[in-house]
């Protein structure tokens, strides 16, 4: 994680100048459409901050944090809020967010790592809450281009989900990469409901 942590620090202005415009409405309404209005969302990842942004627009009440030192301040700046440093492994919170979305972000951890961290995500939401996340499509685990990557297909993710207890799929889709000239490149996107407690 931390070669890819030391890839975003280097080349932040590029990768939010090529994300942070990016038309992304409809994925974004669907998350939102299944939350209370003024929920209480943390976007894990946040990169740019482009979705924190729209969220608070729309009248959400939004913590964010990404693992990037360059991104949190170009994403405080760009939203007008504090986004906190923190590693996803180091991320710990009890039953405080009706959402957390975390677009294109825990796709950087090794699958290993990727359970325990999805774990306390579903600790931090409350009982009936929401996470929405996204994967690049395809059977590659490992490091392209400075980064490491696991993907996902449905089965592949169905199978790792019945190992993390206490989640089930709500809304699950493929869709095309919307950034300009990677229309090729196909991901994964699932919403996930945390099971009330008893």
């Amino acid at each position: 994680m931390t070669k890819t942590i030391d890839y975003y620090n280097q080349h932040a202005s590029d990768y939010v100048s090529s994300t942070v415009n990016v038309e992304f409405s409809a994925t974004q309404d669907r998350f939102l459409a299944a939350l209370p209005k003024g929920a209480y969302i943390l976007d894990f990842g946040c990169g740019s901050g482009r979705d924190t942004k729209y969220f608070m627009e729309r009248g959400f009440h939004v913590d964010a944090l990404d693992g990037s030192e360059e991104f949190c301040k170009i994403a405080s700046q760009y939203t007008g809020i504090e986004v906190r440093q923190c590693l996803f492994e180091d991320f710990k919170a009890a039953e405080l967010y009706d959402g957390i979305w975390a677009c294109s972000s825990i796709l950087h951890l090794r699958k290993e790592k990727l359970k325990p961290v999805m774990e306390e995500m579903l600790r931090a939401v409350k009982d009936g809450g929401y996470i929405y996340t996204s994967f690049k499509y395809g059977e590659f685990e490992g490091e392209r281009h400075g980064r490491y990557f696991t993907y996902f297909t449905e089965e592949s993710f169905r199978e790792f989900l019945g190992k993390t207890a206490g989640a089930e799929i709500t809304d699950l889709w493929v869709s095309a990469d919307v950034r300009p000239g990677r229309g090729e490149e196909k991901w994964l996107n699932m919403i996930l409901r945390k099971r009330d407690t008893i």
